[in-house]
């Protein structure tokens, strides 16, 4: 059994649900079908959550959010229209139009986009509608319920056989509407495959597979054909955000493989994630380069830093009053540095810097802003002498200064800071070296 799950993209029209039906029906095994709200269907258009977003807070100023909706009706309406289909989803518009309140909880209302797309994709499907509350539950501190939706899901699956489930909510216990996180449309379908014990996790989207760098920096990167959970979880983190990072945990203790395909070119055969894979000689030392810019680096120096039990804690304590989430920690005998996101520091970095100054007694605190950090990230680059030589050599010769090193003890990745100015170059000369 295979668990099914389209993105945005692949569900934004009439046209792309015809191609929906033809990649569902050509494989009996797909019986559980996941979907996301109807994305784009050109790059000037809107997704459907984020008008519904836009909604809610039109709702909350008072504002008049009629056009708005009317924008949403008919993406749907349209789509009923073209495919023939016998659901009424003006019902269910005019249904939620009513509750458009400002006692109207924002979970409810932009879960509302896949509630619609579901119903739609189901009938066209001629597969079973199963609302996400119903079967994806929430215990009250936000964390799934796997007992019970376990038993939920397969009850449902027991009696209609194939059916569908909107991805992106669920329900507390109490029946009580619970998002996820933007893309949780994947978190449900990994949920739903690790529940069923699924063969695989199809993911669906526009594009063929992962690749090995961002292809706004690199001209036609390479396709990853095979990678681990542990690199994907790497290359995710720095910014690769083909599948969400969150949807990786609930299958990798099951094994269960995910597959990244092209809704709009199925020819190619994707990516696949699994939890292992067998050492093959052909394969790239380096799976993937990906990275993030706007770092910000404070530097503590104090003598004999590293001596002091308790001194970085202390300074950690300081980040965590103020919710900064720390990324890095680099250290030194006398200092260490600790490397956070600049657009969530910069409100509260004068504060944190006097507290520090207090904490750990030291008048001697840097900022350093404008940084990018790179991760270059491979299964194989363990079992290679000279991986981080030649990478120093690279960004030498190309007379790129690495502002930060850290390597993690698992040795998959090796993650290097330098300056913003120097990012597109140093993911295009690293590229150029290892892929």
């Amino acid at each position: 059994m295979i668990v099914t799950k389209f993105g945005g993209s692949s569900v934004s029209s009439a046209e792309q649900f015809r191609k929906v039906k033809d990649i569902v029906l050509s494989n009996p095994e797909r019986c559980v079908v996941v979907t996301s709200a109807a994305g784009k269907r050109v790059s000037t258009d809107n997704k459907i959550t984020d008008l519904l977003y836009l909604i809610h807070a039109h709702i909350q100023y008072s504002a008049s959010f009629k056009d708005l909706f009317s924008s949403v009706s008919n993406r749907f309406l349209k789509i009923q229209e073209e495919l023939g289909l016998k659901t009424n989803i003006a019902v269910d518009l005019e249904a939620l139009e009513l509750e458009l309140t400002k006692s109207c909880p924002i979970d409810y209302l932009v879960s509302r986009g896949e509630y619609l797309t579901g119903i739609l994709l189901a009938d066209y499907l001629g597969y079973k509608f199963i609302d996400a509350k119903d079967v994806i539950l929430f215990n009250y501190d936000g964390t799934i319920n796997f007992e019970k939706t376990e038993m939920l899901v397969k009850d449902a699956l027991e009696v209609h056989k194939r059916i569908v489930i909107p991805g992106f909510y669920g329900a507390y216990l109490d029946g009580t509407i619970h998002v996820m996180k933007r893309g949780g449309s994947d978190i449900t379908g990994s949920i739903l495959a690790r529940v069923i014990n699924a063969s695989a996790y199809e993911n669906w989207t526009d594009v063929s597979g992962i690749l090995m760098a961002d292809p706004h920096i690199i001209n036609n990167p390479k396709q990853i054909e095979k990678i681990t959970y542990s690199e994907l979880r790497e290359l995710s983190y720095m910014g690769a955000n083909v599948l969400h990072e969150d949807a990786i945990y609930p299958v990798k203790d099951s094994n269960i493989p995910i597959l990244i395909l092209n809704t709009n070119d199925t020819s190619f055969k994707g990516t696949m994630i699994c939890e292992t894979i067998e050492k093959d000689n052909s394969i790239n030392m380096i799976t993937g380069i990906a990275g993030k810019k706007d770092f910000t680096v404070i530097t503590l120096y104090r003598h004999n830093a590293s001596n002091e039990v308790g001194l970085l804690r202390k300074a950690l304590e300081v980040f965590e009053k103020y919710k900064v989430n720390v990324e890095h920690v680099p250290s030194g005998i006398d200092n260490f540095s600790i490397v956070v996101s600049t657009k969530i520091i910069e409100k509260v970095l004068y504060d944190i810097v006097s507290e520090l100054g207090q904490v750990v007694q030291s008048e001697n605190i840097k900022v350093t802003n404008n940084l990018s950090l790179i991760a270059i990230v491979g299964r194989n680059m363990a079992k290679h002498v000279g991986v981080s030589g030649e990478l120093f050599k690279t960004l030498g010769d190309n007379s790129i200064n690495i502002r930060m090193i850290a390597q993690g003890s698992d040795e998959i990745n090796i993650i290097v800071g330098v300056e913003n100015e120097d990012f597109e170059k140093a993911i295009q000369v690293l590229y150029k070296t290892f892929a």
